[in-house]
Protein backbone atom coordinates (compact mmCIF):
# COMPACT_ATOMS: atom_id res chain seq x y z
CA UNK A 1 0.00 0.00 0.00
CA UNK A 2 1.21 3.56 -0.22
CA UNK A 3 2.26 5.27 2.82
CA UNK A 4 1.65 8.19 4.85
CA UNK A 5 3.38 11.02 3.10
CA UNK A 6 2.18 9.87 -0.36
CA UNK A 7 -1.50 9.72 0.31
CA UNK A 8 -0.70 13.41 2.13
CA UNK A 9 0.57 14.38 -0.98
CA UNK A 10 -1.70 13.06 -3.54
CA UNK A 11 -4.63 14.17 -1.18
CA UNK A 12 -3.40 17.91 -1.47
CA UNK A 13 -3.09 18.13 -5.61
CA UNK A 14 -6.39 16.12 -5.48
CA UNK A 15 -8.24 18.33 -3.05
CA UNK A 16 -6.33 21.82 -4.27
CA UNK A 17 -7.69 21.11 -8.15
CA UNK A 18 -11.05 20.15 -6.42
CA UNK A 19 -10.34 23.64 -4.39
CA UNK A 20 -9.45 25.52 -7.76
CA UNK A 21 -12.25 24.62 -9.82
CA UNK A 22 -14.43 25.47 -7.23
CA UNK A 23 -13.60 28.98 -6.74
CA UNK A 24 -13.26 29.71 -10.41
CA UNK A 25 -17.04 28.54 -10.43
CA UNK A 26 -18.05 30.99 -7.44
CA UNK A 27 -19.42 27.88 -5.62
CA UNK A 28 -18.14 28.89 -2.13
CA UNK A 29 -16.89 32.01 -0.64
CA UNK A 30 -13.02 32.29 -0.31
CA UNK A 31 -13.54 32.01 3.68
CA UNK A 32 -14.90 28.77 3.25
CA UNK A 33 -13.11 27.18 1.01
CA UNK A 34 -9.97 26.40 3.42
CA UNK A 35 -12.21 24.35 5.48
CA UNK A 36 -13.82 22.87 2.41
CA UNK A 37 -10.21 21.65 1.17
CA UNK A 38 -8.92 20.37 4.57
CA UNK A 39 -12.41 18.10 4.64
CA UNK A 40 -10.88 16.35 1.10
CA UNK A 41 -7.16 15.77 2.95
CA UNK A 42 -8.61 14.36 5.48
CA UNK A 43 -10.58 12.21 3.66
CA UNK A 44 -6.91 11.05 1.42
CA UNK A 45 -5.82 9.63 4.80
CA UNK A 46 -9.08 8.43 6.70
CA UNK A 47 -9.21 5.11 5.70
CA UNK A 48 -5.67 4.35 7.12
CA UNK A 49 -7.36 5.68 10.43
CA UNK A 50 -7.45 1.58 11.84
CA UNK A 51 -3.94 1.15 11.66
CA UNK A 52 -3.05 0.69 15.32
CA UNK A 53 0.02 1.98 17.24
CA UNK A 54 0.68 3.68 13.67
CA UNK A 55 1.74 7.39 13.24
CA UNK A 56 -1.64 8.26 10.83
CA UNK A 57 -3.61 6.51 13.56
CA UNK A 58 -2.22 8.89 16.44
CA UNK A 59 -1.86 11.87 14.04
CA UNK A 60 -5.58 11.45 13.13
CA UNK A 61 -7.11 10.68 16.45
CA UNK A 62 -5.15 13.69 17.96
CA UNK A 63 -6.52 16.00 14.96
CA UNK A 64 -9.99 14.87 15.53
CA UNK A 65 -10.17 15.33 19.07
CA UNK A 66 -8.90 19.12 18.74
CA UNK A 67 -11.68 19.32 15.50
CA UNK A 68 -14.03 18.02 18.05
CA UNK A 69 -13.29 19.56 20.99
CA UNK A 70 -13.10 23.54 19.54
CA UNK A 71 -16.63 22.34 17.16
CA UNK A 72 -18.48 21.97 20.18
CA UNK A 73 -16.53 24.77 22.14
CA UNK A 74 -17.76 26.92 19.22
CA UNK A 75 -21.33 25.32 19.11
CA UNK A 76 -22.13 26.12 22.64
CA UNK A 77 -20.52 28.94 23.46
CA UNK A 78 -23.09 31.42 24.52
CA UNK A 79 -25.14 28.84 25.82
CA UNK A 80 -22.64 28.26 29.17
CA UNK A 81 -19.88 29.64 31.89
CA UNK A 82 -16.26 29.77 31.17
CA UNK A 83 -15.72 27.06 33.24
CA UNK A 84 -18.40 25.03 32.19
CA UNK A 85 -17.27 25.47 28.83
CA UNK A 86 -13.59 24.45 29.54
CA UNK A 87 -14.85 21.37 31.01
CA UNK A 88 -16.78 20.40 28.17
CA UNK A 89 -13.61 21.19 25.42
CA UNK A 90 -11.46 19.74 27.61
CA UNK A 91 -13.04 16.77 28.21
CA UNK A 92 -14.23 16.37 23.97
CA UNK A 93 -10.37 16.23 23.75
CA UNK A 94 -9.33 13.96 26.34
CA UNK A 95 -12.36 11.12 25.49
CA UNK A 96 -11.69 11.36 21.46
CA UNK A 97 -8.39 11.32 21.87
CA UNK A 98 -8.23 8.27 24.20
CA UNK A 99 -11.33 6.82 25.51
CA UNK A 100 -12.71 6.90 21.68
CA UNK A 101 -9.21 5.89 20.07
CA UNK A 102 -9.50 2.74 22.39
CA UNK A 103 -12.76 1.35 21.65
CA UNK A 104 -12.30 2.17 18.26
CA UNK A 105 -9.06 0.10 18.00
CA UNK A 106 -10.91 -2.70 19.74
CA UNK A 107 -13.67 -3.48 16.94
CA UNK A 108 -11.54 -2.70 13.74
CA UNK A 109 -8.51 -4.16 11.86
CA UNK A 110 -6.45 -2.45 8.61
CA UNK A 111 -8.21 -3.08 5.60
CA UNK A 112 -11.40 -3.87 6.71
CA UNK A 113 -14.93 -2.30 6.73
CA UNK A 114 -12.89 1.43 6.54
CA UNK A 115 -11.14 0.31 3.44
CA UNK A 116 -14.54 0.40 1.66
CA UNK A 117 -17.83 2.36 -0.33
CA UNK A 118 -19.32 2.20 2.70
CA UNK A 119 -17.00 3.92 5.03
CA UNK A 120 -16.71 6.46 2.15
CA UNK A 121 -20.36 7.12 2.26
CA UNK A 122 -20.69 6.98 5.98
CA UNK A 123 -17.63 9.34 6.85
CA UNK A 124 -19.30 11.78 3.97
CA UNK A 125 -22.49 12.28 5.76
CA UNK A 126 -20.93 12.78 8.83
CA UNK A 127 -18.65 15.60 7.77
CA UNK A 128 -21.90 17.07 6.44
CA UNK A 129 -23.39 16.94 9.56
CA UNK A 130 -20.32 18.18 11.58
CA UNK A 131 -20.40 21.20 9.07
CA UNK A 132 -23.79 21.72 9.07
CA UNK A 133 -25.04 21.41 12.48
CA UNK A 134 -21.77 21.84 15.03
CA UNK A 135 -19.88 24.18 13.16
CA UNK A 136 -22.67 26.35 11.43
CA UNK A 137 -22.13 26.24 7.42
CA UNK A 138 -24.85 26.74 5.00
CA UNK A 139 -25.98 23.18 3.76
CA UNK A 140 -24.10 23.99 0.42
CA UNK A 141 -21.01 24.72 2.25
CA UNK A 142 -21.61 21.45 3.92
CA UNK A 143 -22.52 19.23 1.46
CA UNK A 144 -19.60 20.30 -0.82
CA UNK A 145 -17.16 19.96 2.40
CA UNK A 146 -18.98 16.20 2.72
CA UNK A 147 -18.21 15.82 -1.98
CA UNK A 148 -14.68 17.06 -1.04
CA UNK A 149 -14.07 14.50 1.76
CA UNK A 150 -15.54 11.38 -0.59
CA UNK A 151 -13.33 12.06 -3.52
CA UNK A 152 -10.20 12.32 -1.00
CA UNK A 153 -11.49 9.32 0.72
CA UNK A 154 -11.69 7.75 -3.01
CA UNK A 155 -8.05 8.37 -4.06
CA UNK A 156 -6.90 6.81 -1.07
CA UNK A 157 -8.88 3.19 -2.06
CA UNK A 158 -7.73 3.60 -5.53
CA UNK A 159 -3.98 4.49 -4.67
CA UNK A 160 -3.64 1.45 -2.07
CA UNK A 161 -5.31 -0.55 -5.13
CA UNK A 162 -2.61 0.53 -7.59
CA UNK A 163 0.38 -0.03 -5.06
CA UNK A 164 -0.92 -3.85 -5.24
CA UNK A 165 -0.05 -4.46 -8.55
CA UNK A 166 3.15 -4.95 -8.94
CA UNK A 167 4.23 -3.11 -12.75
CA UNK A 168 7.99 -4.10 -12.92
CA UNK A 169 8.16 -7.60 -11.69
CA UNK A 170 4.71 -8.11 -13.13
CA UNK A 171 2.36 -9.52 -10.88
CA UNK A 172 -0.69 -9.12 -8.33
CA UNK A 173 0.00 -8.50 -4.86
CA UNK A 174 -1.48 -10.68 -2.06
CA UNK A 175 -3.02 -7.34 -0.94
CA UNK A 176 -5.06 -6.94 -4.24
CA UNK A 177 -9.05 -6.30 -3.51
CA UNK A 178 -8.69 -5.36 -0.12
CA UNK A 179 -8.49 -1.51 -0.76
CA UNK A 180 -11.52 -0.93 -2.98
CA UNK A 181 -14.70 -2.56 -2.27
CA UNK A 182 -18.03 -2.25 -1.39
CA UNK A 183 -18.20 -3.24 2.08
CA UNK A 184 -16.38 -5.82 4.61
CA UNK A 185 -17.26 -9.09 2.93
CA UNK A 186 -15.26 -11.03 5.85
CA UNK A 187 -17.15 -9.62 8.59
CA UNK A 188 -20.26 -8.90 7.64
CA UNK A 189 -21.26 -7.58 11.12
CA UNK A 190 -18.79 -4.67 10.81
CA UNK A 191 -20.63 -3.17 7.81
CA UNK A 192 -24.32 -4.26 8.63
CA UNK A 193 -23.11 -2.03 11.89
CA UNK A 194 -22.19 1.01 9.39
CA UNK A 195 -24.76 0.44 6.52
CA UNK A 196 -27.45 0.88 9.79
CA UNK A 197 -25.24 3.85 11.12
CA UNK A 198 -25.09 5.72 7.37
CA UNK A 199 -28.69 5.38 7.43
CA UNK A 200 -29.11 7.21 10.79
CA UNK A 201 -26.84 9.83 9.97
CA UNK A 202 -28.17 10.31 6.72
CA UNK A 203 -31.52 11.08 8.46
CA UNK A 204 -29.89 14.03 10.43
CA UNK A 205 -28.03 15.29 7.15
CA UNK A 206 -29.01 18.89 6.31
CA UNK A 207 -30.98 19.29 2.78
CA UNK A 208 -29.17 18.83 -0.16
CA UNK A 209 -31.63 21.39 -2.40
CA UNK A 210 -29.12 23.75 -2.88
CA UNK A 211 -26.49 22.15 -3.31
CA UNK A 212 -27.87 19.74 -5.85
CA UNK A 213 -29.70 22.56 -7.65
CA UNK A 214 -26.34 24.63 -7.80
CA UNK A 215 -23.48 21.40 -8.82
CA UNK A 216 -26.16 20.76 -11.72
CA UNK A 217 -26.57 23.98 -12.65
CA UNK A 218 -26.03 24.77 -16.88
CA UNK A 219 -24.49 28.29 -15.99
CA UNK A 220 -22.36 26.80 -13.68
CA UNK A 221 -20.82 24.45 -16.35
CA UNK A 222 -20.87 26.71 -19.12
CA UNK A 223 -18.98 29.59 -17.14
CA UNK A 224 -16.47 26.92 -16.24
CA UNK A 225 -15.64 25.99 -19.82
CA UNK A 226 -15.22 29.40 -20.90
CA UNK A 227 -12.52 29.94 -18.14
CA UNK A 228 -11.05 26.59 -18.77
CA UNK A 229 -8.07 28.20 -20.66
CA UNK A 230 -7.45 31.96 -21.18
CA UNK A 231 -8.53 33.63 -24.41
CA UNK A 232 -5.29 36.18 -24.47
CA UNK A 233 -2.44 34.82 -23.74
CA UNK A 234 -0.43 31.50 -23.75
CA UNK A 235 -3.35 28.99 -25.21
CA UNK A 236 -4.27 32.13 -27.53
CA UNK A 237 -4.26 29.99 -30.06
CA UNK A 238 -7.23 27.57 -28.98
CA UNK A 239 -9.44 29.87 -28.46
CA UNK A 240 -11.37 27.54 -30.76
CA UNK A 241 -12.11 25.00 -27.94
CA UNK A 242 -14.14 27.66 -26.18
CA UNK A 243 -15.80 30.01 -29.31
CA UNK A 244 -16.92 26.39 -30.64
CA UNK A 245 -19.12 26.00 -27.82
CA UNK A 246 -22.45 27.45 -27.03
CA UNK A 247 -22.09 30.90 -24.45
CA UNK A 248 -24.11 31.19 -21.73
CA UNK A 249 -27.37 34.13 -22.14
CA UNK A 250 -26.57 37.05 -20.24
CA UNK A 251 -29.50 35.97 -18.40
CA UNK A 252 -28.69 32.35 -17.61
CA UNK A 253 -24.71 33.67 -15.77
CA UNK A 254 -25.23 34.13 -11.95
CA UNK A 255 -23.25 36.64 -10.86
CA UNK A 256 -20.15 36.04 -8.48
CA UNK A 257 -21.28 36.20 -5.08
CA UNK A 258 -24.63 35.77 -5.66
CA UNK A 259 -24.44 31.90 -5.42
CA UNK A 260 -26.12 30.41 -3.02
CA UNK A 261 -23.39 28.28 -1.82
CA UNK A 262 -21.10 31.34 -1.34
CA UNK A 263 -22.32 31.68 2.13
CA UNK A 264 -20.37 33.45 4.44
CA UNK A 265 -19.59 36.41 2.77
CA UNK A 266 -20.15 39.94 4.20
CA UNK A 267 -23.02 40.89 1.92
CA UNK A 268 -22.67 44.49 0.02
CA UNK A 269 -23.52 47.31 2.04
CA UNK A 270 -26.97 48.61 0.85
CA UNK A 271 -27.30 51.95 -1.57
CA UNK A 272 -28.57 54.88 0.58
CA UNK A 273 -30.90 56.60 -1.13
CA UNK A 274 -30.51 60.40 -2.02
CA UNK A 275 -33.14 62.52 0.08
CA UNK A 276 -35.04 65.25 -2.71
CA UNK A 277 -34.09 68.48 -1.33
CA UNK A 278 -36.85 70.77 -0.36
Amino acid sequence: MANFPTHIAIGTVVSGALATVTVAADMVAPENIVAVTLAGVLGSVLPDIDLKDSRPARAMFAGLGVFFSFAVLFSLERKYSIAEMLILWLGTLLFVRYVAKEVFFRFSYHRGVWHSILAMIFCSLVTAWVYSKLLGRDEGVAWLAAGFLAIGFLTHLILDELYSVDVMDTRIKASFGTALKLFDYKHLGHSSAMAIATVLVFLLTPPTKIFVENISARSLWTGLHQRLLPQDKWFSGMAWITESSPRADADQVVPAGTNPISTGSLPPPAKETALPQQ
